[in-house]
């Protein structure tokens, strides 16, 4: 089995890959008004709009009420993007701190109020863990 994609539901489609795409520099690729894929070497990121939740089953989803998943993104430097990004008017929850486990991070949130994690590895160990997750 492998992770290949997650899929953020919305009101606003264009609102939210407009922001993915300002944030990660990769161009949507739509395949409906309704349904983008910004995809990386690493996985895809999908955006779909809460009309094409019917398809799957009325009720499985909900645009803007995630409060249990993040969005991570591995980035070359935390504090660099940060500027960017202040540049930009993100909301952000916490500035660029190194955390425990070795990964320098900055936390924000989407424009539906989901958590998005960028983060690049700083400790040896944390360096050490990205390497074999990368193969």
């Amino acid at each position: 089995m492998n992770f290949v994609s997650i899929r953020v539901i919305t009101d606003d489609v264009a609102r939210l890959v407009e922001f993915y795409e300002r944030l990660t520099g990769v161009r949507a690729e739509w395949a409906t008004p309704e349904f983008a894929e910004l995809v990386s070497p690493s996985c895809t990121l999908a955006v779909a709009g809460s009309r094409t939740v019917a398809l799957f089953g009325e009720g499985t989803a909900r645009a803007a009420a995630n409060h249990t998943v993040i969005t991570e993104f591995r980035v070359a430097d935390v504090d660099a993007e940060h500027r960017r990004l202040a540049s930009l008017g993100c909301e952000f929850v916490q500035e660029p701190t190194t955390m425990p486990w070795g990964n320098r991070s900055l936390l924000l949130r989407d424009p539906d109020g989901n958590l998005v994690n960028l983060f690049t590895p700083v400790t040896a160990d944390a360096v050490r863990r990205q390497e074999r997750t990368a193969r």
